[in-house]
């Protein structure tokens, strides 16, 4: 495996770096659309519901399927990373929009309360308060849906995108598992470090949740 990286560092490193591009960019997209839709799930209760179906009903799509139909509908070529971004954005999105919903459930309406006696408008009391205060479950979901992200992208490799997952398909085609072996080590330590960046992120900034 050693000798491999060696003598295709270059491969393996373009391989890397179109993983992570593929994997997090979807993330940060799916955050930002996540956030309004969950908070609308509970500033309107009748939609809770309907939006943890909704959100159940696009994470069970197969992502190969997914993949593959998405240029039907977006115009986009079949090997266009576009696709792979878009897939990974609404899996994303299905994931956290329910978790920033359970989070601001979460939040004590006591504490609500009081910030609302205090002066607190809604705006405020959402991104001073509320938010904050929802940051532990949003970012546990955060962390989910992230390796979950970094895992699938391979998976784009079967319609010739796909990071590391191409280190996959051109072992098995050429019966060598040198670069399949590379392929799950790097996908895994990807998975392991962007865990750990989140955890200390967290860690960061809701220092009241630590232990005593």
């Amino acid at each position: 495996m050693i000798e491999y990286l060696r003598n295709n560092a270059d491969t393996v490193w373009l391989a890397l770096q179109e993983h992570v591009y593929l994997a997090l960019l979807p993330v940060l997209f799916g955050f930002l659309i996540a956030l309004p839709i969950g908070y609308l799930g509970v500033r309107f209760p009748a939609l809770y519901h309907p939006l943890i179906n909704t959100c159940g009903v696009l994470y069970s799509i197969p992502s190969l399927a997914l993949f593959v139909f998405l240029p039907v509908v977006l115009g986009t070529k079949v090997l266009s990373p576009v696709n792979v971004v878009v897939a990974l954005t609404i899996y994303t999105v299905a994931l956290l929009a329910r978790t920033v919903a359970d989070g601001l459930r979460s939040v004590d309406p006591v504490v609500v309360q009081a910030a609302t006696a205090m002066g607190y408008r809604r705006v405020r009391r959402l991104t001073g308060v509320e938010l904050p205060m929802a940051l532990p479950v949003i970012l546990a979901g955060l962390r989910v849906a992230t390796v979950s992200n970094i895992s699938l992208v391979s998976v784009g490799a079967l319609i010739g995108i796909g990071g590391l997952g191409q280190l996959f398909t051109r072992g098995f085609q050429l019966f060598y598992i040198e670069p399949i072996l590379v392929g799950i080590v790097l996908s895994v330590l990807l998975a392991g470090l962007a865990d750990l960046i989140i955890v200390l992120v967290q860690r960061a900034v809701t220092p009241w949740t630590r232990a005593v």
